[in-house]
């Protein structure tokens, strides 16, 4: 199994429009062969004195996949191209963590 923290950080303002593109192409991703766990997450604001400042303009998409072939489609996959363009005005940086379990 492959994990993928993916960090995306955003032009100020425009999580929303972002998180409207994201979830719409949440389904497609689900149907992918390999798709295990795929969705975005913004932080939460908590008392719990271990975490992070929380960052307004961050979204991070938690990932699962079977196997390493299968993220590597993923991110040929016709509507992930398609996605990109059509977010690339509201994304500054991208960043990803691609873990396997220790």
């Amino acid at each position: 199994m492959i994990h993928v923290i993916a960090t995306i950080e955003l032009v100020s303002g425009k999580r929303d429009a972002f998180l409207k593109e994201a979830r719409q192409l949440v389904p497609k991703v689900h149907a992918e062969a390999g798709c295990i766990e795929y969705g975005p997450a913004i932080d939460v604001s908590t008392a719990i004195p271990a975490q992070s400042p929380v960052r307004d303009d961050i979204v991070t998409i938690i990932e699962k996949w079977s196997d390493l072939p299968a993220l590597e489609a993923h991110l040929k996959a016709p509507h992930m191209i398609e996605y990109r363009t059509r977010v690339k005005d509201f994304v500054r940086a991208v960043r990803l963590q691609i873990l396997q379990p220790a």
